[in-house]
C-alpha cells in the first residue's frame, strides 16, 4: 500500500447502478485547467491552479510549523514521554520489519539514511499503513464512523505523549524528536472519512482533493523528517509543493495500475467528465474492454501522472543528501508501473501492470545516482 513520500491509498468509489454518468460541460475560469483536452499542447492543473488553492488546504501553516525545530518540547517539555530504552527498541523494531515486507523496495532506499531518521520513517509508514488499511484493509466492511473518530483520538493521544499501543510509542518517540504537526496525519484520517461517504468523482478537482488527503499529506509528514539539504537555495515551499506532487503522482499510478482489480469489485476511480469526453462511461470500465477510445484515454492519464513526477524531481533532489535515495526509488518504480501498463498495450483492465523483482533491483543503483546531485533531471 504505502511507500514513504508516496503513501498511496486507493479510494473507494463504488458504481451502484452501472449507469453512464452524463456528459456535463466543464465550465472552465481563466485560470483554470481540469481535465487533459484533445490537443497537441497539454496544460495540467497545479495545485494552486486547478480549484484547490495552497491557501485552502492550509500548506503554509504547516510548513510554519514544522520549520520550528522540537516543537513539541518546547511547547510543553513535561509532555515528553518517557520510555525505557529496550521498549524503545523493540517498537522501532516491529516498524522496520512492517517496512521491510510492505515495502521492500523503499525499505532498501532509508538504509542509507541516518539511524534517527530510519526510525522516524519507519514509524511514520507503520501509523500510514494502519490508517489505510482502516478502510481497505480485511475488516474494512465493518468500519463505521465511531472507529475513525477513535483512531483519530489515538492520533491526539500519540502527539499528547500517550501512547495506545507499542507502534503508537514509536510514532510518538519520532513526533518528540522532529517539528511534525497534526494536521497532515488528521487530513489523512479525513481522507478515510472521504472514502466511506463518496461513491464517486465527477471530475479531477474532486479526485486530485482526495489524493492530496491521502497521499499528498505523507509528503508533508516526511520532509521534516528526511530534512532540506544545507546547500539548498530552494525555497521550503518549493519542495513541500515537491513532495505533495510526488504523492499525487504516486496515487494517480496506484489508480491507473489497478484499474481491472477494482472494476471486478464494482468501483471504478476515474473522473466521470473526462471519460465522457473520450465517449466512455462507468459500464465500460466494469465490462473489461480495452478498446481505441480507452487507449487514448489512458494515454492522457499516464501523461498527467508523469507531470506530477516531473514537478516531484526538484523536491527529491533538494532533501537531505542521506534521505534523497528512498525517494527517488519511489519515484522511478512508479514511473516504470506508468511504462508497464504502456508496454501492455494500455490494458489495465485484464492485465496488473507488473515491475519484476530483478527489474527493480536494477533501478536501485540509477536511484542512488539521482539522489547524488541537487541538478533537476526531467526523465
Amino acid at each position: 500500500m504505502c511507500s514513504m513520500y508516496s503513501v498511496a491509498v486507493k479510494p473507494c468509489i463504488r458504481v451502484s447502478n452501472g449507469k453512464c454518468p452524463s456528459r456535463k460541460s466543464i465550465i472552465a475560469r481563466a485560470e483554470v485547467t481540469v481535465a487533459p483536452q484533445h490537443s497537441t499542447t497539454r496544460i495540467f492543473p497545479l495545485l494552486s491552479k486547478d480549484g484547490i488553492p495552497l491557501a485552502d488546504l492550509h500548506v503554509q501553516e504547516i510548513i510554519e510549523r514544522q520549520s520550528q525545530h522540537n516543537i513539541l518540547a518546547r511547547e510543553d517539555p513535561c509532555k515528553k514521554p518517557r520510555f525505557h530504552p529496550t521498549f524503545l527498541e523493540e517498537a522501532y523494531e516491529k516498524c522496520r520489519n512492517i517496512c521491510a515486507e510492505y515495502a521492500k523496495t523503499f525499505y532498501l532506499g532509508t538504509l542509507l539514511m541516518t539511524e534517527e531518521r530510519q526510525k522516524a520513517i519507519w514509524a511514520i509508514y507503520v501509523w500510514c499503513r494502519r490508517t489505510d488499511e482502516l478502510v481497505d484493509g480485511p475488516n474494512a466492511g465493518y468500519l463505521s464512523s465511531a472507529a475513525l473518530d477513535r483512531w483519530e483520538e489515538r492520533l491526539q493521544e500519540i502527539f499528547d505523549g500517550r501512547p495506545y499501543d507499542i507502534l503508537d510509542a514509536a510514532l510518538t518517540d519520532t513526533v518528540f524528536k522532529f517539528p511534525l504537526d497534526i494536521k497532515p496525519f488528521r487530513d489523512m484520517i479525513e481522507g478515510m472519512r472521504m472514502d466511506t461517504r463518496k461513491s464517486c468523482y465527477e471530475n479531477f478537482q474532486e479526485l486530485y482533493l482526495y489524493c492530496y488527503y491521502v497521499a499528498g499529506t505523507v509528503g508533508l509528514m516526511s520532509v521534516p523528517v528526511m530534512g532540506i539539504a544545507p546547500e539548498s537555495l530552494v525555497s521550503a515551499q518549493s519542495i513541500y509543493n515537491a513532495a505533495l506532487y510526488l504523492g499525487i503522482g504516486n496515487q494517480l499510478t496506484n489508480i491507473l495500475r489497478d484499474v481491472g482489480e477494482d472494476a471486478l469489485r464494482g468501483r471504478v476511480y476515474l473522473p466521470q467528465d473526462e471519460l465522457g469526453q473520450f465517449g466512455l462511461c462507468a459500464n465500460d470500465v466494469l465490462s473489461m474492454k480495452v478498446t481505441d477510445r480507452w487507449r487514448e484515454f489512458m494515454k492522457e492519464q499516464i501523461t498527467r501522472a508523469r507531470f506530477y513526477f516531473n514537478l516531484a524531481e526538484e523536491g527529491a533532489s533538494q532533501l537531505d543528501k542521506a534521505s534523497r535515495w528512498p525517494v527517488w526509488s519511489s519515484l522511478l518504480l512508479y514511473r516504470m508501473i506508468l511504462d508497464a501498463i504502456e508496454n501492455n498495450d494500455y490494458d489495465n483492465l485484464t492485465k496488473r501492470a507488473y515491475v519484476g523483482r530483478s527489474k527493480k533491483l536494477l533501478m536501485l543503483p540509477l536511484a542512488y545516482t539521482r539522489s547524488l546531485s541537487t541538478r533537476k533531471v526531467f526523465l
